[in-house]
């Protein structure tokens, strides 16, 4: 697959930040249909265009997964955004947030790719891109629970990348840093727009990159765990610590 034109795309989690740029952008590539999903579709823009079909979805909710997925037999493209971040460590931080993270952006993402994986075997050649982070690559404490869900949904996508190979699918997986969204409103960061960061994670999606850093701030942060991992956990510690 070298170009989403006239593909069936499903993106979770598009009723804002980059879920929402998502939607925009495959719409600017020439997708054929997309199915923009959110937990509540009153939260929804309008999209302002009738290829865009808005479901109600909790990816936490196997058998809501499960109904939506009988619906959109057609998708050949599976874009798992939706995420939370909640603010915490790991010794003092609530338990519950660590819990949050790890059942939407871990357990609710794997609901996705196990419900989904025969639809688009029937549909391949066919895509599933995650959406993961930089700091599934280090831990940033600040953040511990998002980072240790995104670190084990790194280590879930490598795994379905491997088992779906031989079946024309690809797997790919999004690291992005710190992007202007809802999400991250109030952090310390000059970030990029969420519009520009999307465009440029659906061309990479389309050149059939693999791991995609999308975002000057992740590239060098992706650069340093590269050239040597401790120098990521250093300008994490940095952070951290506030020096």
């Amino acid at each position: 697959m070298q170009t989403l034109k006239d593909k069936v795309i499903l993106i979770t989690g598009a009723n804002r930040g980059i879920g929402k740029s998502l939607v925009k952008s495959s719409l600017e590539k020439g997708a054929r249909k997309i199915y923009a999903t959110s937990r509540d579709l009153n939260k929804m823009p309008n999209f302002g265009d009738e290829r865009v079909l808005l479901l109600e979805l909790d990816i936490t909710d196997n058998a809501q997964v499960l109904k939506v997925a009988e619906k959109t037999k057609d998708v050949e493209v599976l874009i798992n955004n939706a995420g939370i971040l909640s603010q915490g460590n790991i010794l003092e931080g609530e338990i519950s947030a660590v819990e949050n993270n790890m059942n939407v952006n871990y357990y609710g993402t794997i609901n996705m790719m196990r419900a989904f994986a025969p639809i688009l075997e029937k549909n391949a050649p066919a895509k599933i891109v995650n959406m993961v982070s930089i700091v599934a690559y280090s831990s940033l404490p600040s953040l511990a629970g998002y980072s240790a869900s995104k670190s084990a949904l790194f280590s879930a996508t490598q795994s379905v990348r491997i088992e779906l190979a031989k079946k024309n699918i690809v797997v790919q997986a999004i690291n992005p840093g710190a992007v202007a969204t809802d999400m991250t409103k109030g952090m310390p960061f000059d970030m990029p727009s969420s519009d520009s960061v999307a465009s440029l994670i659906l061309d990479k999606v389309e050149e059939g990159e693999l791991d995609i850093v999308p975002d000057e701030m992740g590239i060098g942060m992706f650069n340093a765990w590269k050239e040597e991992p401790s120098k990521l956990a250093e300008m994490f510690s940095n952070m951290y610590h506030g020096e």
